[in-house]
Order: structure tokens, then C-alpha cells, then sequence
């Protein structure tokens, strides 16, 4: 695991001073990915420098060291991730060629070897794993970026006065001399959507993340073309449901019972200590059976937990632990701890991200580091085999409700909406003893009037996107006109599915799966330097998922049905069997009680109006309800707040000398 910064200056303005200077710096914001090693390869004369911070976790020896070069010496790969079938895949370039040798034992080196041997398409679509890297090739003077096929691990890249940077985090591009930190206000708009800022954009203008599944190459300086693909999600998904799995219930999960082992196996493999996220849930559950099933000695878990008790999963985990016979380690974070996390964030996503579980989040892996340097957790399990409450019942609410006029489909929505959150939170609690199981929520009365908000909607892709969507109209809050931000998101958004709840499932996967998810685990365990790996986004996996009917995902008002019925080989189904809760925290409380005056002072009203952003009407309209207790507006409010506190974050680092110590590690040609 590394981070990877670089420039390509072909037009070789800059001597090779400069030109390690600035790459330099821009590793070096990178350290927390890479706190081991660092490298730096230079070739002025073709005007291109690559640096590396590494976190090793493969081959430790100097052998393992980046950049590397391929044995041929055409190629040079600066790499962040981990290849899971690399032994495979070693096997396979030594049956074809003998003749060649490998230093070491790293991933790294079987990249190399595999681009030398079948190029860069095909050994795309040969890597198992997760990845973000670029690759210098001497002979053709040309550079590529790629990325993952699910965007587990990030890439940005830039053009600016001729010069094409990339980094692992944005950090890294804003430590160039020359980068642009003008804010996009076109991008603020869809993070307000969103809660997130979807790829390919980010919150600069004229920054932009390389989207998943894809590669980019630059060509005597020039981008040849848009990022290509070498994997699409969408033909997998289209693919599946257009020849389905033939077989029975049975043979169904045994397949993805092979399936599932083989693939945590791979991710098991490392050179340093190595443990596993566990809430409790089917997903981390199902995971950690795996992995104990497959290991000689009990695996570390680690688990948290909040002393809020709606948020508390830690009692869970720990009983799941204690029949696993894992070596688990639990922390109990108090409302101080959890929120000592928040001045954090900005530095941690650098740029605006307001999924509050990132709070969680971060805790867990600051916990897990402390006893390993790769954690597995089970995230992607909901997406691929329909966990989300939308998905459970999103489809049926369709059906149900599409045959009624709109007009009045509006008027049940305003019936809804008439009681405040906090009434129906309190019906909620009142007759909580006699509702099923699936209709126990945390938040009962947010999600209430998020069923109203959904019952308006015209056709199913709106419904989706009103259960996905944060403030609905966000150009109403901005005080700079912008286009319409309810733009399509995802590499084939339309994808051509049989039912409104596998396109809701399809879009999660190529949106809020990759922007939102996969950001959160990135930049929580890279912030601890701590590796996280994730079987269940396995591509064979998925590949696997689309080809099973719809009802062996969803059945009933039960989502991930065919996973269950692997978990319950390993675990009793009581034990694991409760209503779906997210990794959340108590934030309408916090908001009203210890994070009070932090709040009041972001959303000041002269501040909004003065910082040139946010019209302060309709935020100061929501916070003042939101305290009253009139609405539950805690997601929203998170959505300016971390904004906000992101603007004040980067103000204050400008305003300061941010030089870096720079040390690489050279070798120039």
C-alpha cells in the first residue's frame, strides 16, 4: 500500500531540480500511506518524475522497493494497492516464460512482468485486486493511469501550464506550485446532492479523479483521448440478468460459498500483522467466518462501540467473536472521543465529504492499527447483493404506488410529512414492542418523511434519486447560479436491468458504492496507515451476484439472502439476525447538545453571506428547526457544516507557510 504523486513536463521547461523539488513535495504530504519507505525516479529528458511514499506489506525487503523497473527496463510502475492473485499470476508468466526472473516476492514485480509479457489491457483484466499506479513506458514515451475496477483506491490527476500531475489525494496536487485550488461550484452543488463529490469531479476546478475500472495514457504530453475501460459493471450487470444461474438454491450457495472463501483466502496473504473489521452484521460476519475457517490460529476482530445504546453494535460483534473463537478487541469510544474526530475530517478527505460514519470509521481503524497493518472488512456487500432498505422495499413501494395519480400520490406524501421526525420517533418507540423486525428504523421519523419525500416521484429513477439525494434542489442554497446538479452519475448509468430494484442496486454500486464508501474506508485506515482489504468487491463476486435471480438476493422484505444462507453455515441465525442499522452516530443529538456552538459559529449568518458560498436563508431556516425540534435536518446540516469547516481548514493552511521536508530517494536517468 503507497501513495503516488508525479509530473510530466514534456515540454522539459523545468530543470531536474526543479522537477524533483515539486514532485517531492507532493509525496511527501503522502507519508500517512506510506510511512516505510519513500522512492523517487527521474528522466529529465523526457521531463518525467514519479515518487512513492510505501506502507510495506509485501516482500519487505529492499526487493520490494518503488518505482520499479520491469526486467526488459522498458517500463517503470509507481503502484498503491495490492494485486490478490499475484502467485497466480506469477505462475502463469513463468510457465510461459522461463526464462524470466523475479527479484523478490512482491506484487509490484508480477505487475511488471505482466506488462512486459501481455500488456496493458489484458493485464488489466488479468489483476485481482485493488490498485491505483502509473506507468512510465520508456520506449513509447508514454504515460498511463489506472485504476481499480470498483475505485477502491483513488488517483487525481490535472493539466496545468502543460505540466500533467497526478496524486493519490488531492493533498498531493495541492502541494504543486502551480495547481489551481479555485473552488467548482458546480461540484459544490452535486456534493449537496450527494453528500460527496462523485467522480470524475472534484471540489477544484480543473482537478479531476480518474473514474474505476479505467486507464488513461498521455502521449507526447497530449491525454490520448477520455479514460478508457477495461471492465464495465454495467455489461456484467446486463450480462447476468440475461442468463441467469440455472441451478438450484442449494448449488447456488455453495458456489458462492467457494466462491466467497477463495476470494477472503487471497486477501489473507500478507507479510505483516492482519486482522478484520467486525460489527456483527451479515456482511463483517460472513467475512470473519471465512477467515477463521481458513486460518490456523484465531484471527484478530476488532469491533466498536458507542455508549449511545441505538448505536451500540460492539455487543453484537462480541458474541459473534466468542463463537467464531476470534481474538477479539473491542473499544468503547465516549461522546468526547467521537467528536475530539471532527477537526480531523478536513485534513483527512481533503475535500468536502459529510458521510458521518466517517466518524466511526476513522475510530475502528485507529483501534485495528494498533494490532495489525491489513484489516478486512465487509463493506460492498449491500450493493452487490441488496442490503439497503431501498432495495428491500423500494421496488414493492414502486409497484404499489405507481398505479395512483401523482396529485395523489402528493397529497399521502404531505399526510406524511405533517407529523414532525421527532412525533413519529416517539410512535415509533411507543409501539417498537408490537412492529415486525424490519420496521425497527434508529431513525424512524427521518426516514418517514423520506418515504413522503420518494412518494412524489414520477417515474422509478426519480424514487431513487430522492432516496439518494441530501437536499434536492442545492442551486436554491448557493449564491453563484449553477446548472442543474442532478446529473447522471457512474460509468453507464442506464443500465438496461429488468426491474427498478436491480437498477437501484446498479446505481449504488456505480455511485454511491465508489464516492462515497470507498472514500470513507480509503482515507479512514490510510490516515492510521492501515491497509483495508474488501472480498466481498471481489469481481468474480459480483460477476457471480448479477447472474443470480433477484430472489435469491431479495426475498420478503429481506435483502442479502443468499449471503445469509452462507453466514448461517458458520454462525446460528439468531445470532446475527437483527433490523439493518448503518455504521452511525447520534448526530441530532450532538448537533442540539456538545457540537452546539462549533455549529452555530460555521453557520453563522454573516459568515455564510460573507465567504461568498451559501445563501444563508435556507440554512439558517433548517438549523433553527432543527433545534426546535420542528424537523430532523442533522444529514443536511452535516453536508454545509463539513463543508464549512473544510473552507475554514484550507483557508488556514494557505495562510501558512506549508513547506515540506523533502527527502527521496533518487535514481535519474
Amino acid at each position: 500500500m503507497c501513495g503516488i504523486a508525479g509530473c510530466f513536463d514534456p515540454s522539459r521547461r523545468q530543470s531536474s531540480e526543479m522537477l524533483e523539488h515539486s514532485v517531492s513535495r507532493m509525496v511527501q504530504t503522502l507519508y500517512h500511506r506510506g510511512p516505510n519507505d519513500s522512492g523517487m525516479w527521474t528522466d529529465t529528458s523526457a521531463g518525467i518524475a514519479i515518487g512513492m511514499r510505501r506502507l510495506a506489506i509485501l516482500d519487505l525487503s529492499p526487493a520490494g522497493k518503488q518505482p520499479m523497473h520491469s526486467e526488459s527496463g522498458r517500463y517503470v510502475l509507481a503502484f498503491n494497492g495490492e494485486i490478490y492473485n499475484c502467485e497466480d499470476l506469477r505462475r502463469q508468466l513463468l510457465t510461459q516464460s522461463p526464462e524470466l526472473r523475479f527479484r523478490g516476492h512482491s506484487d509490484t514485480e508480477v505487475m511488471l512482468g505482466a506488462f512486459d509479457q501481455w500488456g496493458l489491457v489484458v493485464s488489466l483484466q488479468r489483476f485481482n485486486g485493488m490498485f491505483a499506479f502509473a506507468l512510465w513506458d520508456r520506449k513509447e514515451h508514454t504515460l498511463t493511469l489506472a485504476r481499480d475496477r470498483f475505485g477502491e483506491k483513488p488517483l487525481y490527476y490535472a493539466i496545468v501550464r502543460d505540466q500533467f500531475l497526478f496524486g493519490s489525494e488531492l493533498k498531493a496536487m495541492r502541494a504543486h506550485p502551480e495547481i489551481s485550488t479555485e473552488i467548482d461550484t458546480a461540484a459544490l452543488a452535486l456534493y449537496l446532492e450527494r453528500n460527496c463529490v462523485p467522480a470524475p469531479h472534484t471540489i477544484y476546478r480543473g482537478v479531476k479523479k480518474l473514474p474505476p475500472a479505467t486507464w488513461l495514457t498521455l502521449r507526447d504530453g497530449r491525454l490520448d483521448g477520455t479514460p478508457q475501460s477495461y471492465w464495465s459493471l454495467r455489461e456484467a450487470a446486463e450480462r447476468g440478468t440475461q442468463n441467469l444461474f440455472r441451478g438450484t438454491e442449494d448449488e447456488a450457495i455453495e458456489s458462492l460459498d467457494a466462491l466467497l472463501r477463495d476470494a477472503v483466502k487471497i486477501r489473507m496473504h500478507a507479510d505483516v500483522p492482519l486482522g478484520a473489521f467486525l460489527s456483527g452484521g451479515i456482511d463483517s460476519s460472513t467475512v470473519v467466518s471465512l477467515m477463521q475457517v481458513q486460518s490456523g490460529k484465531p484471527i484478530k476482530t476488532f469491533s466498536l462501540g458507542l455508549y449511545e445504546g441505538d448505536y451500540n453494535e460492539a455487543s453484537d460483534a462480541a458474541r459473534v467473536a466468542k463463537h467464531l473463537g476470534t481474538d477479539h478487541t473491542e473499544f468503547y469510544a465516549t461522546s468526547r472521543e467521537a467528536l475530539e474526530v471532527v477537526p480531523l475530517l478536513p485534513e483527512m478527505y481533503d475535500e468536502p465529504f459529510a458521510d458521518s460514519s466517517q466518524i466511526p470509521t476513522f475510530l475502528i481503524a485507529r483501534l485495528a492499527r494498533q494490532h495489525a497493518t491489513v484489516s478486512i472488512s465487509g463493506d460492498g456487500g449491500d450493493e452487490i447483493f441488496g442490503g439497503y432498505n431501498r432495495h428491500t422495499w423500494g421496488g414493492a413501494l414502486w409497484q404499489k404506488i405507481q398505479p395512483f395519480p401523482l396529485r395523489l400520490r402528493k397529497l399521502g406524501a404531505a399526510s406524511l410529512s405533517a407529523l414532525s421526525p421527532d412525533a413519529w420517533d416517539l410512535a415509533f418507540r411507543t409501539f417498537g414492542p408490537v412492529l415486525p423486525r424490519n420496521w425497527r428504523q434508529r431513525v424512524p421519523g427521518y426516514k418517514v418523511h423520506k418515504l413522503a419525500s420518494v412518494m412524489a416521484s414520477a417515474d422509478a429513477e426519480e424514487m431513487y434519486d430522492r432516496f439518494a439525494t441530501h437536499w434536492s434542489t442545492p442551486g436554491d442554497l448557493l449564491q453563484t447560479s449553477v446548472a442543474a446538479a442532478g446529473e447522471q452519475f457512474g460509468n453507464g448509468n442506464n443500465a438496461r436491468l429488468p426491474s427498478p430494484t436491480e437498477r437501484m442496486m446498479y446505481r449504488d454500486a456505480v455511485t454511491y458504492l465508489p464516492d462515497d464508501i470507498l472514500v470513507k474506508v480509503d482515507r479512514a485506515t490510510m490516515a492510521v496507515s492501515l491497509e483495508g482489504r474488501i472480498p466481498l468487491l471481489d469481481h468474480r463476486v459480483a460477476e457471480f451476484a448479477w447472474h443470480l435471480p433477484l430472489s435469491l438476493k431479495i426475498r420478503g422484505r429481506e435483502g442479502k439472502w443468499i449471503l445469509r444462507q452462507v453466514l448461517y453455515r458458520y454462525v446460528p441465525r439468531q445470532m446475527v439476525e437483527r433490523p439493518k442499522f448503518g455504521f452511525g452516530i447520534p448526530l441530532d443529538p450532538w448537533l442540539r447538545g456538545p457540537l452546539r456552538g462549533w455549529a452555530e459559529s460555521l453557520l453563522d449568518e454573516r459568515r455564510l453571506h460573507g465567504e461568498g458560498f451559501f445563501n444563508p436563508v435556507p440554512i439558517r431556516r433548517a438549523w433553527q428547526e432543527h433545534l426546535a425540534g420542528k424537523r430532523r435536518w442533522e444529514f443536511h446540516l452535516w453536508d454545509v457544516l463539513m463543508f464549512q469547516a473544510w473552507l475554514e481548514h484550507s483557508r488556514l493552511r494557505s495562510s501558512v507557510n506549508d513547506d515540506v521536508e523533502t527527502e527521496p530517494l533518487r535514481e535519474s536517468t
